[in-house]
């Protein structure tokens, strides 16, 4: 059967719409640098508390109010999808590196995507196009569906973060904003000497004294000194103790301890435990008691995750720009990591998830019958890098030159996100089409 060109015009212009949207706001966030109004100091510091704070809260909220034990086999699949295209995308990236000799920043390229900020901000803005209306069965509305959506996506980001918290120091290390501040960083290195010559763990008093020493009479600073001391050296020792293969596997799961996983567990409790689930999210006079005043404080720093982290996007290319601008060991650009790396996630990962997604929904009774599921699997794998090539660098202690070339490709990759506009027609098309 074939398709009008008009069926296929109307979502098209809609879709280069949401991704103008999403374009204009990092666009604000360049501009937010070269205006003064956000440092590159306070953008970290903003991001930071975006993935530490606000991205927790959001998913406590989503997946709280959204998974709950009649929908909880709805998630399962995006649990697998996730795990299944980020170690093929890892695979590919460390492959495709070695054999076509690309440059080392082109494996953590290939392999993780931005899973968080970018598709809530397009699903937001393909809401306000109106294209998502032909995929919304009868009976359900746009809140809802788009509500599902963000959902769906939180839960794909979550194994994502997890996957790059767990294997970034093997592949790539992790993001700044997850990295150890330099005074953390001097701290843990203090203590690592204080250590070794036997001396004591804790800071002099002469040290204590800034704008963050203890309003506490010494003798209680001291006395918590001591006891952070003993606790260190205690722990410090029990750890000695366990076998390598013990501490490995310890190292291992703590891995995978970060905020989004957190978050998702909290709201994935709340959600599937009835009396909780009723307290957090039912009315007041249906026993949700903590709904106006805890649930919709968790939702309000909830909500400012997607746009601030766009910004904040901005600010970083912003000062890749700058540099660039300068001049200084420019760095040669590797058109061939450029163009294979948008091949592969904005054209090959759309060519395989469309299709595949398609097949299960309309072939097989493995997902669920929620086309909005099903349009939201199929954009997963689709997208810019993950920004945390910002740092990767910086981390890595790369060469001037390939901070350059690495600045360089960030914005080229997202200054043409508005490519994604076919893969959101492509999906969107091939979910109408499973609906039947």
């Amino acid at each position: 059967m074939g398709v009008n060109s008009s069926e296929l015009f109307i979502p098209f212009l809609g879709a280069i719409q949401a991704a103008i949207s999403v374009l204009l706001t990092i666009f604000y966030g360049v501009l937010t640098a070269q205006f003064n109004l956000l440092s590159t100091n306070a953008a970290k510091e903003v991001s930071r508390t975006c993935v530490r704070m606000f991205l927790p809260a959001l998913l406590i909220y989503k997946v709280g109010s959204e998974l709950q034990q009649d929908t909880f086999m709805r998630y399962i699949p995006i649990l697998i999808w996730a795990l299944v295209y980020n170690l093929i995308s890892i695979a590919i990236g460390i492959t495709a590196t070695r054999l076509l000799k690309l440059p080392s920043w082109s494996t953590p390229a290939l392999a993780f995507n931005n899973t968080t900020s970018l598709p809530l901000l397009l699903i937001q803005s393909l809401k306000t196009a109106g294209i998502l209306d032909a995929i919304i069965p009868d009976g359900d509305s746009t809140e809802s569906a788009v509500s599902r959506a963000e959902s769906y996506f939180l839960i794909n980001a979550m194994v994502s973060n997890s996957l790059t918290f767990a294997l970034g120091p093997r592949l790539l290390r992790p993001s700044e904003e997850d990295a150890p501040d330099d005074a953390d960083k001097e701290e843990e290195e203090d203590d690592s000497d204080t250590d070794q010559n036997g001396e004591e763990v804790s800071r002099t008093e002469g040290e204590l004294i800034n704008e963050e020493t203890s309003l506490l009479p010494n003798h209680h600073v001291r006395m918590a000194n001591r006891a952070s001391r003993k606790a260190y050296t205690r722990g410090n020792k029990r750890w000695e103790s366990l076998p390598p293969w013990a501490q490995q596997t310890l190292d291992m799961l703590y891995s995978f301890l970060n905020g989004p996983l957190i978050g998702a567990v909290v709201g994935a409790i709340i959600g599937l435990v009835p009396a909780l689930h009723r307290l957090f999210f039912n009315s007041s006079d249906e026993g949700g008691y903590l709904n106006a005043w805890l649930t919709s404080s968790i939702k309000n720093i909830g909500d400012l995750f997607a746009s601030l982290q766009i910004i904040v996007v901005g600010v970083k290319l912003s000062l890749s720009l700058r540099k660039m601008k300068r001049g200084e060991a420019s760095g040669e650009m590797s058109w061939l990591a450029v163009s294979f790396i948008t091949l592969v996630r904005f054209i090959i990962w759309p060519l395989i998830s469309i299709p595949l997604i398609w097949a299960f929904a309309s072939r097989t009774h493995v997902l669920n019958a929620d086309p909005i599921l099903w349009f939201c699997m199929m954009l997963m794998p689709t997208g810019p890098p993950a920004m945390l090539l910002v740092a990767l660098a910086d981390v890595n202690g790369n060469a001037e030159s390939e901070k350059m070339a690495i600045a360089k490709f960030l914005t080229i990759s997202y200054a043409i996100t508005p490519l994604i506009c076919f893969a959101v027609v492509g999906s969107l098309k091939a979910t109408e089409a499973a609906m039947g």
